[in-house]
């Protein structure tokens, strides 16, 4: 417990620090800090999970973040519709929140090998790492709910969103300016609206059979869940 505090107060001092540096940097600096903000959050999940996570955990990990990876480059000729998020939200209602994190953190990476790396790399990886951590959370009222497991598909869509529209306008102005901040997310509400419908369909299409795949690896082998 105490680890887990500690951590998490290393996290926050670093995201403060980071901001504080680049308010007082006159806001030159703000979309670099940010950035190294950003990794702040996600390293301490891998830090965790390298260390703590059966070998059984780390490989299915390991797979879902392959099946994943090969889902966005079959989709790559359709904009706006992958499998990705999907898949992170099952990996988490199955094999925990930490898998979950990891599994969208790492799509992001190793995909962006492909894609492209960039300063939007870290983003892509705390938006997908967060919303397979909150799939973890939420995963018994997902096996209870369907409904209420397409509800967070779609809000995913817009987290991402949100998200990534923050790094846009951290990059362009290098500061957060919130009418710019406006104007992109009501430019990409087309945008917006494709990651919802996609991560619903795709929810639809292969939740079940996956969860199904997974629960059974997870009781065949009483792997204990974070």
């Amino acid at each position: 417990m105490k680890s887990k505090v500690f951590s998490f107060a290393s996290v926050i001092v670093v995201v403060v620090c980071a901001l504080l540096a680049s308010i007082f940097s006159g806001g030159k600096y703000f979309a670099l800090f940010s950035i190294l903000a950003a990794f702040a959050v996600i390293l301490p999940f891998f830090e965790s999970f390298e260390r703590k996570a059966a070998t059984e955990l780390l490989a299915l990990a390991a797979v879902m973040t392959g099946i994943s990876v090969a889902g966005r480059f079959l989709f790559a000729p359709l904009p706006f519709f992958k499998p990705v998020t999907a898949i992170v939200i099952v990996t988490g209602m199955s094999l925990g929140r930490q898998c979950g994190f990891m599994t969208g953190a790492l799509s992001a990476l190793v995909s962006n090998i492909y894609f492209g790396q960039g300063p939007w790399t870290p983003f892509q990886m705390l938006s997908w790492g967060i919303i397979g951590f909150l799939a973890g959370v939420f995963s018994e009222k997902f096996y209870k709910s369907k409904v209420f497991l397409y509800i967070y598909g779609g809000l995913s869509g817009i987290v991402y969103s949100l998200i990534m529209d923050c790094w846009s306008v951290l990059w362009i102005d290098g500061k957060f300016i919130p009418a710019r901040f406006s104007t992109l997310v009501i430019s990409a509400i087309p945008v917006t609206a494709s990651y919802m419908i996609s991560n619903i369909i795709f929810l639809f299409l292969i939740g079940t059979p996956l969860c199904r795949t997974l629960s059974r690896i997870v009781k065949k082998y009483g792997l204990k869940l974070k």
